[in-house]
């Protein structure tokens, strides 16, 4: 059942002021159109999912937030400003929390995501990249190209996707996405700072993922991208990867373990904080793509890739302190998973 509601466009145009006319980006109509309510959206392509108190909360194609308060059995739709896809969701409360999509778009909730605030998207986020990159180089000179690829990123408008939000309260958090974008709060969103300076990524790969285990930060990302803080994000610095191709994301715990997960059906196991690595034995050769794990341990469930939107994708459980995965049945569907 999808409850229909009235709907509240909201409009962040800050970033215009802070532009000529002659260069401002065009504006995306997905930027400023309110998601559609319909009874369809059951059946739109869900991206994330995550878990405010007792409700579930899904995201996906066109905008689409789902809420649910029965595990699952029935679902309500949320009132979204925009009507571009998200690809990530977390919750630090069973009332706030935020998800993140194409166009560069930062959503926040209140209420347990019943209704969501754009607080950031593609144009605005581009032209804080330029500015940052504007003010390293006016303290650190030979910084040219920092500064050319951010005026690149305003040139081509809000074309760049987020891909993933880590909140460490309800005030610090990051946002992560593709050419080495990533974006930090200290407010709760309601003011961003590019972070990039902050990262040793110098070739710009994708970043994929973003989690904290134990007392350090994570980045994991496109072509073996593997990046630790030890300093509460304030500079990331790259690890020796135990593979070469993509991460799409980890999960970790709060002893500090951590799974990293990507192309292929690799995923690779630590407990030294990324210091060395083991690697486990999915048993599949599909692209692993999300993971759930319990807070206390590194216990945890893998998701695959679908082929083809009607294939369920394969379940993966590890148990802890085992370096293998072992098959797991739906309950909810009985279908062809492991």
């Amino acid at each position: 059942m999808v409850c229909i509601g009235k709907l509240t466009s909201v409009l962040a145009a800050g970033a215009f002021s802070m532009l000529p006319i002659a260069t401002w980006p065009a504006v995306p109509a997905a930027l400023h159109q309110p998601a559609m309510q319909s009874s369809k959206s059951l059946n739109a392509a869900m991206l994330a999912v995550a878990r405010a108190g007792k409700r579930l909360i899904v995201v996906g194609e066109r905008g689409i937030i789902l809420l649910s308060d029965d595990g699952g059995n029935r679902w309500q739709q949320a009132q979204v400003p925009v009507r571009t896809s998200l690809t990530a969701v977390q919750f630090v409360n069973d009332k706030t929390g935020w998800a993140v999509g194409h166009l560069g778009v930062v959503l926040h909730t209140a209420d347990g995501g019943k209704t969501w605030v754009k607080q950031l998207d593609g144009i605005q986020a581009a032209d804080l990249a330029l500015q940052a990159a504007k003010q390293v180089a006016a303290r650190n000179p030979g910084q040219d190209k920092a500064v050319a690829d951010a005026a690149r990123l305003v040139a081509d408008g809000p074309d760049k996707p987020f891909l993933d939000v880590y909140f460490e309260n309800e005030r610090t958090g990051y946002v992560v996405g593709a050419y080495n974008l990533i974006f930090k709060t200290v407010d709760g969103g309601k003011s961003w700072q590019s972070w990039q300076s902050h990262v040793v990524n110098p070739k710009g790969f994708h970043l994929y993922g973003i989690r904290a285990a134990g007392s350090a930060l994570y980045l994991v990302g496109e072509q073996g991208t593997l990046l630790r803080s030890t300093d509460q994000g304030e500079s990331f610095a790259a690890l020796d990867s135990p593979y070469k191709g993509t991460y799409f994301g980890m999960v970790a715990a709060r002893s500090g373990e951590l799974i990293v997960f990507g192309l292929r059906g690799n995923a690779f196991r630590s407990e030294d904080q990324g210091n060395s690595w083991q690697k486990i034995d999915t048993r599949v050769q599909t692209s692993i793509a999300a993971g759930i794990a319990r807070l206390s341990s590194i216990r945890c469930s893998l998701a695959t890739w679908p082929i083809e939107r009607s294939v369920v994708p394969p379940v993966l459980r590890t148990r802890s302190a085992i370096a293998s995965v072992v098959p797991r049945t739906c309950a909810a569907c009985s279908s062809n998973i492991w």
